[in-house]
């Protein structure tokens, strides 16, 4: 309602005060309330609702948001693209006060969804699964903007997640956190979104690149910090009682979509596969490890009412049966509990292995399965 009062608006700005996000200047609250509610009276005892987008770029923005809420009978809903927004990152005057939600990429059920309209009964067993197997595809190649799924050429997709990337990186890590050294944040970028589902070790990539530009430790840590606190990378670490361990050992690296990933070949859908579980298990669970000792299994998941083992891999066959049963057989008894979860692409059975029950089970099946019992 504010832009349709044109004059009022320049009067503001004459004055050194700026009402939009990005455009400079100060806020100033007052002016705010007052202009809505000259701009429309009938609302004035009433209770109105206050949507300010990209709201992170405005200094004292929460001073403005804890008293429009207590005085003015309004209720504020902040939005932005930005670290800056999460619980960590608000201040101290809004602790307590606010309830935040993470908005994050289209999940496979939400895609789903947003493609059908509706989601019919025979989607999972009956005649439209074949459809929901060919929109599966279609999820693990381009991932879960929502932009991203309305375009139907490729190279209109890959142009957009190439913006997104570009956008995200400079936007909310450059300007941000003003990291000046382009060449170790270049490479970084790289090594990170090429390297989702794998271990990554901070050591290793100073041992490779310290001789190749100038770069200290300090500066390589803070830039991995900045990068998990933008969200767009997330890390896991060894599941182990010492506290050392975890942080002596590498940690896995996860990306926010999979539709931000380097090109990789189709011997790695079991990484892509990977990172979108994970990205369904941080939603479901409180923390993630992975389990490795003399075998592997991908993820221990932890929460209050206990623990819970699964493995990933594309498809199980004779040549990996082996090494992806027994490393998730080894991390339930590691973890003293009698049931894992195999994810798949589109296989499903029942195994037992040393007192262990092995439920397989497709991925795009599990995924819509949780996502429906996930508020």
């Amino acid at each position: 309602p504010f832009r349709k009062n044109s004059q009022k608006v320049a009067t503001l700005k004459r004055n050194g005060w700026s009402l939009w996000p990005g455009t400079g200047g100060h806020f100033a609250p007052e002016w705010v309330v007052t202009l809505a509610r000259n701009t429309h009276p009938q609302l004035i005892e009433k209770e109105v609702n206050f949507f300010l987008d990209e709201v992170q770029l405005i200094d004292n923005w929460e001073k403005f948001a804890r008293r429009a809420v207590e005085r003015e009978n309004i209720k504020v809903f902040a939005a932005g693209s930005s670290s800056k927004l999460t619980p960590v990152e608000i201040k101290t005057s809004l602790r307590g006060r606010q309830w935040c939600i993470e908005v994050s990429p289209f999940s496979f059920y939400e895609y789903l969804i947003f493609k059908e309209g509706t989601l019919k009964k025979d989607y999972i067993y009956g005649r439209n699964k074949a459809k929901t197997i060919n929109y599966f595809n279609e999820y693990l190649k381009w991932g879960g903007f929502p932009e991203a799924a309305l375009l139907n050429k490729e190279y209109e997709k890959e142009k957009l997640l190439h913006e997104y990337i570009e956008a995200m990186f400079f936007k909310d890590l450059v300007e941000k956190y003003d990291m000046t050294n382009t060449r170790l944040l270049n490479t970084l970028k790289d090594k990170l979104f090429s390297s989702f589902s794998l271990k990554m070790s901070l050591q290793a990539f100073y041992r490779q690149y310290k001789s190749q530009f100038p770069f200290s430790k300090d500066s390589l840590y803070e830039y991995y910090q900045n990068f998990l606190k933008s969200m767009l990378v997330y890390e896991i670490k060894k599941f182990s009682e010492s506290t050392y361990k975890r942080q002596r050992n590498p940690a896995k690296i996860y990306l926010t979509d999979v539709g931000l990933r380097r090109k990789v070949g189709s011997k790695d859908s079991g990484r892509v596969l990977e990172n979108l579980l994970f990205l369904q298990l941080r939603k479901k669970y409180d923390e993630i490890f992975y389990f490795s000792e003399k075998g592997e299994c991908d993820f221990v998941a932890k929460k209050r009412d206990g623990l819970a083992a699964f493995q990933v891999c594309y498809e199980l066959h004779k040549d990996n049966y082996d090494r992806e049963v027994r490393g998730l057989v080894e991390g339930c008894k590691h973890l003293n509990i009698k049931k894992g979860v195999l994810f798949t692409y589109n296989q499903e059975k029942k195994l037992s292995k040393k007192g262990i029950e092995i439920e397989v089970i497709p991925s795009w099946k599990w995924l819509l399965e949780e996502a429906r019992k996930t508020p």
